[in-house]
């Protein structure tokens, strides 16, 4: 059966079979990263493979040039190839994360909701990153007094279906916002974050209530950076 071993001094991979020598066709390559052909070396690179997998070149003097062994001394420690940043435990804790605070008085929905996700998803941040919660908490009030625009007031349906035959409920925007006015808040800004198991996370950031008070003064919220200029309704 062929084995692929990867050599840590070599960028390719030598086919070979534990009774034969590799292919003639492999060592005459150039290796781009030595810059120099395998063929011409006389002696044979030791590979040795240990218990976890890690193969490592025992004869790195020979093939690696002097300027270069220093990639290869720890082969252990940390990835120097690899640049990329990823944010650690550390950068997204709750405790750490800021809090906004925001007035939905005749606020458009839809332009309300989408800043409000882009804060709760941090992609105002440099450190953004998709597959992490970087962003903050989110706190409206007023939610009772959030704006749209058009006929919306009596065109726009909210559903919701109880899981029995002829369950289906049918409401307009109106008779929702008179009934639960935090959910409409809660379904625009929901249906804009992740689906899975990092938009259920990100949901629990989002503070909704009717009226000018909250109660989460001991977090210290900031008032809520909109750069969005026709969020407000024009009279």
């Amino acid at each position: 059966m062929a084995m692929a071993v990867n050599c840590a001094t070599s960028s390719s991979l030598l086919f070979t079979k534990p009774s034969e020598k590799p292919f003639a066709s492999s060592l005459k390559k150039t290796t781009p990263f030595l810059g120099f052909s395998l063929a011409t070396i006389s002696s044979k690179p030791s590979v040795q493979l240990n218990k976890v997998s890690k193969i490592c070149c025992q004869d790195k003097a020979v093939l690696i040039p002097s300027g270069q062994q220093w990639m290869f001394d720890d082969l252990t420690g940390p990835d120097v190839w690899n640049k990329t940043w990823y944010p650690k435990a550390s950068d997204h804790v709750n405790t750490d994360k800021p809090w906004y605070v925001v007035d939905a008085t005749d606020k458009i929905l839809g332009r309300l909701a989408s800043t409000i996700a882009i804060h709760m998803r941090g992609k105002n941040l440099a450190t953004y990153t998709p597959s992490v919660d970087m962003g903050a908490f989110v706190i409206v009030i007023n939610a009772e007094k959030v704006a749209v625009s058009g006929k919306k007031r009596t065109q726009k349906l909210y559903r919701r279906h109880s899981g029995r035959p002829g369950g289906m409920k049918v409401e307009t925007f109106d008779q929702l916002q008179k009934r639960i006015p935090e959910r409409i808040i809660e379904h625009a800004v929901r249906g804009m974050l992740p689906k899975g198991r990092l938009g259920r996370s990100l949901f629990t950031h989002l503070k909704v209530y009717t009226g000018p008070d909250h109660p989460h003064e001991a977090q210290k919220p900031a008032e809520l950076p909109i750069r969005d200029k026709r969020i407000q309704k024009q009279a």
